[in-house]
């Protein structure tokens, strides 16, 4: 036990809560903790390291959150083994039946992606430098990026997809015990990512414009370490921030040491201009668009800018590990984004979407479903039973994704996020006690006809979803 209370003095740099998480965390890194080793009691660890034992306590509280430890029985309080994390992502997109028509994935449909060949053609020069000491950035892509980027960005990084620069992000700038914001309903991988750095997660509700400012404005006195948001296309709700809400949230948070992370997962299929932070609080955004959705998943691309000093640790993170991103994918991402086809393509999938969504959406007004936001691929339709919802449309070949995984402040429901202030559920009264994302962009043909299949799930309950 000596040992173990050695190891966290030296690495305990404020006597607080989280100093001595970041200690642990620290220790565990550095292999002098092994997961299965005990923690002294917390009385003992307290004495040693003259702290008081609620400080020890809340220091513990914020690890096992992570997954850090666990108490285990008589053993006492033990270091848990290194995998985890996942679960909500898991959940979302878990199947109890083969389906006929898949609505729960939320990816591009591979039809609308523009064509790779007339691209690769004509990389007919070679396409890597033959140094690992080149620029890990492209100049081609870097200027085609610059272009259409929302604001004048002091750097930028090119990165392994949206969820790369997100787990860069955590890993570098985030510590466990930092409060961060995100938006509710949210996306399961971020908010699995979030919880795995042992961060304390907060949920703000949305509205048709974005982030609730006055939530927000209540927990600035908390300090949070950073606000995550989705400026267009919010998945599962479709939000996109509007102009007016961007500056009022910049204005809000200017001043404050909080760091604001946007995940333009929608990209260039939003239908909405894009729009960042930046443009008012540069020094505190790190911006990041991905082109999975409109130029292919496998390309595993998107972009981040920020200034120098958010990058620094970034830039050495990946340069430690990854290195850079494939220059070929680079060189093929830039040629697609300067081809006046592949720029055609983009515009008629990004018209195509907003078709699929409006027919659903516009068919399940006329069941009284009202549903929030109105851009990207997916919808967050509010039903009377999540799990009757997903069963009923399961037994007719229908998979969609059950609500509860993205929601930050209730595992089993949705109440209070976007979505569930509107019109209950036909066939009664009561309001929505859950929401089922469908991906619409997926849905090529019979809107009408899978609309009053989703209303009708809607409407369910758990006894008419075993009984139909």
């Amino acid at each position: 036990m000596r040992v173990v209370i050695s190891a966290l003095e030296e690495r305990l740099d404020a006597p607080t809560a989280k100093g001595l998480a970041q200690a642990v965390t620290r220790a565990i890194r550095d292999a002098t903790l092994q997961p299965g080793d005990q923690l002294p009691p917390i009385r003992r660890v307290a004495e040693e390291l003259m702290m008081s034992p609620t400080t020890v306590s809340a220091a513990w509280s914020l690890l096992a959150r992570s997954g850090t430890i666990r108490s285990d029985g008589r053993r006492g309080t033990t270091i848990a083994p290194t995998a985890r994390g996942g679960e909500r992502y898991t959940r979302a997109l878990r199947h109890e039946s083969p389906v006929r028509l898949d609505l729960s994935t939320g990816i591009p449909d591979g039809a609308l992606l523009p064509a790779l060949g007339p691209v690769l053609a004509g990389l007919s020069e070679p396409a890597t430098p033959s140094s690992y000491l080149d620029d890990p950035v492209l100049d081609e892509l870097r200027a085609v990026l610059v272009e259409d980027w929302p604001y004048a960005a002091e750097e930028l990084l090119v990165v392994d997809g949206a969820m790369d620069a997100l787990d860069l992000v955590s890993r570098t700038l985030l510590r466990p015990g930092d409060l961060v914001l995100v938006e509710n309903p949210g996306f399961p991988p971020l908010l699995d990512l979030l919880e795995d750095r042992g961060v304390d997660v907060v949920g703000v509700p949305l509205d048709e414009t974005g982030l609730d400012l006055d939530r927000v404005e209540e927990l600035l006195p908390r300090r949070p370490a950073a606000v995550v948001l989705q400026p267009r296309g919010q998945n599962p709700t479709g939000v996109s921030m509007s102009p007016t809400r961007a500056r009022r949230l910049a204005a809000l948070l200017r001043g404050h040491d909080c760091l604001v992370v946007e995940d333009d997962s929608s990209g260039p299929i939003s239908t909405s201009a894009a729009i960042s932070l930046g443009a008012w609080i540069p020094d505190q955004v790190l911006h990041i668009r991905s082109f999975s959705k409109s130029h292919g998943p496998d390309l595993r691309i998107a972009a981040m800018s920020g200034p120098a000093a958010l990058l620094a640790p970034v830039r050495h993170a990946r340069a430690v590990g990854q290195g850079w991103t494939s220059r070929l994918l680079q060189r093929v991402l830039a040629g697609l984004l300067r081809d006046d086809e592949c720029a055609r393509s983009t515009a008629v999938a990004r018209a195509e979407y907003a078709r699929r969504r409006e027919l659903v959406v516009d068919r399940l007004a006329t069941h009284g479903i009202d549903v929030p936001g109105s851009d990207g691929l997916n919808i967050w339709v509010p039903v009377r039973d999540e799990a009757a919802a997903v069963l009923r449309l399961a037994s007719q070949g229908i998979a969609v994704t059950p609500g509860s995984p993205f929601a930050v402040d209730h595992p089993t429901g949705t109440r209070g996020s976007a979505g569930s202030t509107g019109s209950p559920a036909p066939g009664g009264p009561t309001a929505p006690a859950g929401h089922v994302r469908v991906t619409t962009g997926l849905l090529r043909e019979n809107h009408a006809e899978v609309a009053d299949l989703i209303a009708e799930a809607a409407a369910a309950g758990a006894w008419t979803a075993q009984h139909r």
